[in-house]
């Protein structure tokens, strides 16, 4: 098993994480650890948002295309931004939540809700997108 890469910088108010995580419980630890560093300190609230829109964001990932190529966590004073990339060109796709909760279709509605902007974007020719939100810090 290859384990996450990571690098972190810290300047002029800002700070950033770059990292590979490999599962779910990885992109937690690596945001709970980032989160935890800003200084000044989030509010609870924000810092549970993040979790889970980090959590959703990289279970989707593996889920629909295999695998994530990259998590970045950038602060500053105004916003927090999760950018998650993976290897697929496929825009993610909204579907009516199966309450039944044998199909899912929970995690891309609360996404867009938990966010103040939201954009995907290619990565490169050929394949793959990141999908770049932000909330408010």
């Amino acid at each position: 098993m290859q384990s996450p890469t990571t690098s972190e910088s810290h300047t002029g108010g800002s700070a950033q994480y770059t990292g590979r995580p490999l599962r779910p419980d990885q992109a937690r630890d690596a945001a709970s650890e980032f989160l935890t560093s800003l200084d000044p300190p989030t509010a609870e609230s924000t810092a549970q948002n993040v979790l889970l829109l980090v959590s959703e964001l990289v279970t989707n990932a593996l889920r629909h295309a295999g695998a994530v190529t990259s998590l970045k966590l950038r602060a500053d004073h105004v916003r927090i931004q999760v950018t998650v990339e993976d290897p697929s060109p496929a825009h993610p796709q909204g579907r009516a939540p199966d309450w039944t909760g044998l199909a899912g279709g929970f995690g891309w509605p609360m996404i867009e809700r938990l966010t103040q902007s939201l954009t995907i974007v290619p990565v490169r020719p050929g394949g793959g997108k990141a999908i770049i939100a932000a909330l408010a810090r």
